[in-house]
């Protein structure tokens, strides 16, 4: 059973308007996740905003956002007057543009979401729009309130439904050229290419989700379950840490990877 949506509106491309829900593609209600307690009596323990200077806690009707604008002296914005910059309509994902899907780089994608018809009637229109994305090789542009921001997102079309990801702000991503400009350009030597490509082949397998287990969660759900039989704690598995060498010659440690690699598989 699908999961319940959190959100509900219409897709919108020019005339054409169909009803659709969304969910996020990702949960983390499966992490293990821990309350901060009073160790003497148990019970938890909670938070509450004080003030910085007096010390005193603070009543939540007298919270109010702040814009720094020098040492100690802030804007205060009310809510309302935040809300009143947001786009008119939260529940219409009007697709504004289309763009080449190969255009936006992977480091732009922030959060991904399911978007799904809402009804049979809509079904129709949805298909055609997803379809036609599919077969001009594009991705749609839109705009939309989600986590009170508003958001650019891009509607991707992905089997018989569409991923809307939410799309990161532009001062939220740092140009690559800071960090790869220095890299040389230079072309590495064709044999030690050919053994790397040898070392890759001998690694590349079937994607399985098992590749992005959480081993520290596993173990961490053993000790709690330890706890509530009331026995001890599993014993830590030892890990014997390699000591890196310094490799000089390229070569032979490639050389010698492509052995190891073999004797593996022996």
């Amino acid at each position: 059973m699908a999961p319940r949506s959190f959100w509900k509106g219409y897709l919108k491309l020019s005339l054409v308007t169909c009803p659709v829900t969304m969910a996020p593609a990702t949960t983390d209600n499966e992490k293990v996740k821990f309350h901060t307690l009073n160790r003497k009596t148990g019970n938890r323990v909670v938070s509450q905003y004080v003030d910085s200077v007096t010390g005193k806690a603070v009543d939540e009707d007298d919270e109010v956002k702040g814009y720094e604008r020098g040492e100690d002296e802030y804007v205060m914005l009310e809510e309302d007057e935040i809300d009143a910059v947001g786009l008119e309509s939260t529940r219409t994902i009007d697709i504004e543009m289309f763009v080449s899907r190969d255009s936006i780089d992977w480091i732009w994608y922030d959060k991904p979401h399911y978007l799904t018809p809402d009804d049979p009637v809509g079904e129709e229109a949805f298909s055609v729009i997803r379809d036609a994305m599919e077969e001009t090789g594009r991705v749609g542009i839109s705009r939309l309130v989600m986590y009170r921001r508003e958001r650019a997102v891009m509607l991707e079309p992905r089997g018989k439904g569409i991923i809307l990801w939410t799309l990161r702000y532009g001062d939220e991503v740092r140009s690559r050229d800071e960090y790869f400009g220095d890299i040389k350009n230079g072309k590495p030597d064709t044999k030690m290419m050919a053994l790397v490509k040898t070392l890759i082949e001998e690694r590349t397998k079937p994607w399985d989700a098992k590749m992005v287990d959480d081993p520290v969660q596993d173990r961490l759900l053993e000790i709690i379950a330890a706890k509530k039989k009331g026995r001890k704690r599993p014993a830590k598995p030892k890990v014997e840490a390699e000591s890196p060498s310094n490799v000089i010659n390229i070569m032979d440690a490639l050389r010698k990877s492509i052995a190891s690699e073999g004797k593996k598989k022996g």
